[in-house]
């Protein structure tokens, strides 16, 4: 896939992973076959999921997506001069829509390197930015960034990493501060980072947020199970669960779960396992960790970063932009 593409400012290139990701059979094995069950984040998005993300994004109870957008677009041209930077890698880019308002700022000879495990919406995105600016050169990247990032990246210009929607917050504490450290090695001293990160706030804020009234959360939650059906050859039933967003106020951060209605046994056949569950038993599906401007510089100090600036939406909303510099 290496290689040049048709438009002479856009090419994409594979990132080899540096380390094992563990297989969707893996993580069941070690997360949902025992309790306490969990499941990781990333199996939300499948194509159906994807859509219902983007759905959930326009709800009115989901501000996250709608107040750091509103903080890009604002703040754009301010943040592209900080950052000064000749190449922008953005992890997780998707369809990179609120970029957009970075991106419209750029000078001559920036390349921005979208980073996305998603090749055909990645090659969809970087085809409509690259005939909508006409000065700007595309460097796409298919890989999962969580299998490191072995990025080739020229050796002269300034770098930035962009890491927005507030990802980090579905981290663990201590995953974030390594996976920064990870985003540390890929910069010099004096490059940038640009996080998106949703701030500690009124509980009944969040957890609405989380559990949108038009129900979409629940759905996009639930369809995990239609995942596992559909890939381990499951029989869950989805209309056997149920929906549950709390807040964690000791750990700051939302918890998503599915929760039985009732005792169910449920056959995966593809890994020939039964799991019982009792009525009431919950399935974690998703952490999404709350941030004050203590515990942002927290995670960035140790990691080798110094908060620049935190641009934040007013309460009852507030999410932030932290942009961060690399340090020696």
């Amino acid at each position: 896939m290496d290689g040049t593409e048709p438009h002479p400012r856009l090419r994409f290139s594979a990132v080899a992973p540096q380390r094992p990701i563990g297989t969707l059979a893996d993580d069941v094995r070690g997360g949902l076959l025992n309790p306490p069950r969990t499941l990781p984040a990333k199996y939300f998005y499948d194509e159906v999921g994807a859509r219902l993300f983007e759905d959930i994004c326009a709800t009115e109870d989901y501000y996250p997506s709608r107040c750091e957008e509103a903080l890009l677009r604002e703040h754009g041209r301010e943040l592209m001069a900080a950052m000064d930077a000749e190449h922008l890698i953005e992890l997780g880019s998707g369809s990179s829509r609120k970029t957009r308002h970075l991106l419209r700022h750029a000078d001559a000879g920036v390349t921005y390197w979208p980073f996305d495990v998603s090749e055909a919406m990645l090659r969809d995105a970087a085809a409509a930015l690259v005939e909508a600016m006409p000065e700007l050169s595309i460097h796409g990247l298919v890989g999962d960034y969580h299998a490191g990032l072995d990025v080739p990246l020229p050796e002269t210009g300034r770098r930035a990493v962009l890491f927005l929607g507030g990802t980090l917050g579905n981290f663990k504490p201590d995953q974030a501060k390594t996976f920064l450290r990870e985003i540390r090695d890929l910069l010099r001293p004096g490059d940038s980072l640009l996080l998106g990160a949703d701030r500690v706030k009124n509980p009944a804020v969040l957890e609405r947020a989380y559990d949108d009234r038009d129900g979409v959360t629940a759905r996009f939650n639930l369809n995990v199970l239609s995942v596992l059906n559909g890939r381990l050859g499951g029989d869950f039933d989805l209309s056997a669960f149920e929906h549950r967003a709390v807040y964690n106020r000791e750990a700051e951060r939302i918890e998503m779960y599915l929760e039985a209605r009732r005792p169910q046994t449920v056959h995966l056949s593809a890994m020939d396992h039964r799991i019982r569950l009792e009525a009431g038993e919950r399935i974690r599906t998703e952490l999404s960790h709350k941030y004050t401007p203590d515990s942002i510089r927290g995670l960035l100090a140790p990691a080798g970063f110094e908060l620049r600036r935190l641009l934040t939406t007013p309460e009852p909303h507030a999410y932030s932009l932290v942009l961060a510099r690399a340090t020696d």
